[in-house]
């Protein structure tokens, strides 16, 4: 079922959110394949479509001064050589499969949502977006908090996200997003951008 009312390309984006090799590599699991395969089909049909594709990816500077010690979350970075090490090097690349091509925007974060603390509602707002496709890992953390945040028409790609707990990834997907915007598979975008 294609997505209703109709997607306009050029006053839409996508935003593939913290899909970064370390992470992908932890949520993905032995599904890394086939999910970083859904979520290349999806850029690859957009960028041919027009519409405005966005990188999101967790960064930070040498010491690490973007974070709190009362992030509970982003505290745990800052205090363990193990977690940094998700955000650095290859690890810390946007995974091959989804890398930024050609005219892609990348946005480097240092909050949970791609909103806080970046320039993203500005970019949107000079390319006159209205629509947002959201799609990444944590389904709890940044398409959640990004999906609290939007401004916009949103649609959640549900087989592009992943989430260490499967309950709270179901109920998210099958509960709370719809309240807040549309949730399709990968399959469903694609045929709405079909042409």
């Amino acid at each position: 079922m294609p997505v209703e009312p109709a997607l306009d390309p050029a006053r839409t984006a996508v935003l593939s959110m913290d899909m970064q090799a370390g992470i992908v590599s932890i949520y993905a699991g032995d599904q890394q394949d086939a999910f970083t395969a859904r979520a290349a089909g999806v850029l690859g049909r957009c960028r041919d479509r027009g519409v405005t594709v966005i990188h999101v990816q967790v960064g930070f500077r040498p010491g690490m001064p973007e974070i709190s010690s009362r992030n509970a979350l982003f505290a745990a970075i800052r205090t363990s050589e193990r977690h940094q090490q998700l955000f650095k090097g290859d690890a810390g690349k946007i995974h091959p499969a989804v890398a930024p091509v050609g005219e892609d925007v990348v946005i480097v974060k240092h909050r949970i949502s791609a909103f806080t603390g970046t320039d993203l509602d500005m970019i949107l707002h000079a390319k006159e977006i209205d629509t947002l496709v959201l799609f990444g890992i944590a389904t709890s953390g940044v398409v959640l908090s990004t999906l609290l945040d939007a401004d916009y028409r949103a649609i959640v790609i549900k087989d592009c996200c992943a989430d260490q707990d499967a309950d709270v990834h179901s109920v998210l997907l099958e509960k709370v997003f719809p309240r807040r915007g549309t949730v399709v598979t990968s399959a469903e975008l694609l045929e709405s951008l079909a042409g």
